[in-house]
């Protein structure tokens, strides 16, 4: 991977918010884009400002539909050639509270979160496998894929998941020369909050708490450019968690020693015969 000069990239949510600031990072880079993203709009002016740099192709895609998954990736291959960076980014945030979840919004949050990136896992890693690997495969995921911190039950099940499917597939992969890095940012200046109160399938229970948590976001939060580096610089170490700040690191720490204790208090494995 320290050559990204002329490879073919794929990122999803690939024109707005994280997507964006990693597609600019690859721009520099020359690496070719292909950009799929569910917002007409955004793809038009990402792609305005992308082919200044590089080849740039851009993609209308809902994550969530498999053989519309699987065309656009026929078709960005045939346009810029085999992809061998892929990113599954494409996310929404919320949900719903426990008293007003619907198995709705469930499939939405789990459709775009978990099952988006394995779609994106399962159309593009046996092509790469079948190239002989010399790939890499980054996954965003969250901080509260990591720790508890107030972010709801059906995102943090969405971003747990992404996580413990990003760590079994690097290992899987490790022998392939495949690589895969799991991003889990903490605050961002992205308009996730706004993006996915407009496509939720049902109304937003607390649009208090997530406009509070919106500019909360934009004040504290890194910039996507910033986030951008960090996974190219994540990439090149080949290293698995990406982190865009430090903010997690006492929960972290403390559910690790829960972990540990409960294991001090579990009697010892039997032997085997």
């Amino acid at each position: 991977m320290e050559r990204l000069e002329g490879r073919v990239a794929f990122i999803t949510g690939g024109a707005q918010g994280i997507g964006l600031g990693i597609a600019r990072a690859l721009a520099r880079r020359g690496v070719k884009l292909a950009l799929a993203d569910i917002n007409q709009d955004a793809l038009n002016k990402a792609q305005a400002e992308l082919s200044a740099h590089t080849a740039t192709e851009v993609f209308v895609l809902d994550v969530r539909d498999r053989e519309a998954f699987a065309a656009v990736a026929d078709e960005a291959e045939a346009r810029l050639g085999p992809v061998s960076l892929l990113f599954n980014n494409a996310g929404v945030a919320g949900g719903a509270s426990v008293a007003e979840m619907t198995y709705e919004v469930w499939d939405w949050v789990l459709g775009v979160n978990l099952n988006g990136v394995v779609n994106g896992v399962q159309t593009f890693v046996p092509r790469m496998i079948e190239r002989g690997g010399d790939a890499y495969v980054v996954n965003t995921a969250s901080g509260a894929g990591l720790v508890v911190i107030g972010s709801g039950v059906m995102y943090s099940t969405s971003k747990f998941a992404v996580v413990g499917m990003s760590e079994a597939l690097r290992n899987a992969l490790s022998r392939r020369d495949i690589g895969v890095s799991v991003l889990c940012p903490g605050f961002v200046t992205t308009d996730i909050a706004e993006n996915s109160a407009a496509l939720r399938p049902a109304r937003e229970p607390d649009a208090g708490r997530l406009t509070a948590k919106r500019e909360d976001s934009k004040l504290r939060g890194t910039s996507i450019d910033a986030v951008g580096d960090l996974v190219l610089a994540a990439i090149k170490a080949r290293q698995l968690y990406i982190y865009t700040d430090d903010e997690i690191g006492e929960h972290l720490e403390r559910r690790h020693q829960v972990l540990l204790d409960a294991l001090a208090t579990a009697p010892p494995r039997t032997a085997r015969p």
